[in-house]
């Protein structure tokens, strides 16, 4: 039984929040040294991968291999030269990582008027969780308006909205459509019925934060932000080996990526778990963004990212606060993360090639900077996939070789794990390493497979 299925006594047992990092228990003394060696090791190892990238001396098999296989040195010497861009690459995003601060939020004297909108198709208890963590968040009642749509449930989801609408009468509205019509005309719907200056779109089997309404809308002061990310955290962390390692993704996903990204006001994805946009400019393109087709087929899964181009087409910045907090469900077991991962990279795919023309449209500064940092990301797929089958060609006939490569995921990833450490400070950790190996060994073919089959219109979970 997945989580969102779960009876309501059981489901409240699930803690949103994360166990007690290791840090609470230190006296402030060692927790300021702590603040400081953080980004110093940070430093460190940025020279030492940047000095490994240009020096190669990881890759002096390939280099001995490829002194009598021409074929190799021909695919070995461009990926080298990504490899070291890409070192630099990491250093910048550093940099740029270091100087993000979050927002400061609204006050409860200077909100403005929000509606939050809650899409569900078959959650169950779930959504009335949702629900109720968005009436019990600190922000004005006078200033809030939810709707929630249920996208033609075939369960009982239907039920547990009007009990949480009896629940919060004048606040809640419940919207039904007849029949299952897609989470875009659902949040479609919620846009044009939206009176609020901000609008927040939460998915039904997230619960956000007391704190994070106010702190999703802070950054609106400025009117040119079209969209704000919120920070998404993993609910069901505690109910297995697979929710724990995304955990420490997303948290890497957010608290680096993200933050990096915002400081160029360029946010590539404002998630579907918690993100608030300005109704104004919502409005503007939300017709095209619910028919929107490619390769002649409509487009359905990665509603977020398509919506976040859009906003960025219309000359807006994107941003992230990391003061806005969410709790999300994810799967639990491999074959539904499988599903996830391929909805994923199929509209990531999508959007990348829509997001070449529309990164020209950006201020300069944004302009170069998510220019460079999507180029060199993106040949991350052929350069890895490339050096994954040198490295294992030569395995073939010296294991040494497949054990130096599993080394070096193992450091680069404990590696990783000091910027989530600057972000939680929790042994959890550890489940980033092993994320990793899980990843290299189980999910290689997932991006290749979603590259073939980018047309699929199927959600995978319905």
């Amino acid at each position: 039984m997945s989580a969102a299925q779960k009876p309501d006594a059981e489901l409240a047992q699930i803690a949103p929040l994360t166990d007690p990092p290791f840090q609470d228990f230190l006296p402030y003394e060692v927790r300021d040294v702590w603040d400081r060696l953080l980004p110093a090791a940070i430093v460190l190892c940025l020279a030492a991968i940047t000095f490994a990238a240009f020096r190669g001396r990881v890759f002096a098999p390939l280099w001995e291999a490829s002194r009598t296989h021409g074929w190799m040195l021909a695919l070995l010497r461009p990926s080298l030269i990504w490899i070291s861009m890409g070192s630099v690459l990491l250093i910048f995003r550093t940099t740029l990582w270091f100087f993000y601060r979050p927002f400061a939020p609204a006050t409860r004297q200077d909100a403005p008027f929000m509606t939050v909108i809650i899409p569900a198709y078959n959650e169950g208890p779930m959504v009335a969780q949702a629900i109720d963590a968005v009436a019990a968040a600190d922000y004005p009642r006078e200033r809030l308006e939810i709707f929630v749509v249920d996208d033609g449930s075939r369960d009982d989801t239907w039920e547990h909205i009007e009990r949480a609408a009896r629940r919060h009468p004048q606040l809640v509205t419940p919207v039904r459509f007849p029949a299952n019509r897609g989470k875009r005309a659902a949040l479609a719907e919620g846009f044009r019925r939206a009176r609020g200056e901000v609008v927040v779109s939460i998915d039904s089997d997230s619960v956000i934060e007391r704190s994070a309404l106010l702190a999703i809308a802070g950054p609106f002061r400025n009117a040119n932000i079209g969209a704000v990310a919120g920070k998404v955290a993993v609910y069901n962390r505690l109910e297995g080996l697979i929710p724990r390692m995304l955990h420490v993704r997303f948290i890497l996903s957010f608290d680096m990526l993200r933050a990096v990204q915002s400081t160029y006001g360029t946010v590539y994805c404002c998630p579907g778990a918690l993100s608030a946009y300005r109704l104004s400019v919502v409005r503007q393109v939300v017709d095209s963004w619910e028919t929107q087709t490619f390769l002649g087929t409509p487009s359905t899964y990665g509603e977020d990212r398509a919506l976040t181009n859009f906003i960025l087409d219309l000359g807006y910045d994107t941003v992230y606060q990391s003061k806005a907090v969410v709790h999300t469900l994810v799967p639990e077991t491999y074959v539904k993360l499988c599903k996830m991962y391929l909805r994923w990279d199929r509209s990531y795919i999508r959007e990348e090639i829509r997001f070449a023309r529309i990164v020209w449209k950006r201020p300069l500064k944004s302009m170069l900077i998510a220019w460079l940092d999507s180029t060199i990301t993106n040949l991350r797929y052929p350069v890895g996939y490339t050096v994954l089958t040198l490295f294992v060609t030569l395995a073939l006939s010296d294991v040494t070789v497949l054990l130096r490569m599993l080394l070096a995921v193992g450091l680069m990833a404990t590696f990783y794990m000091l910027y989530y450490l600057r972000s939680e400070r929790s042994l959890d950790a550890v489940y980033g390493v092993l994320y990793a190996y899980f990843s290299f060994f189980t999910l290689f073919w997932i991006f290749p497979y979603a590259l073939l089959t980018v047309r699929a219109r199927s959600w995978l979970t319905r």
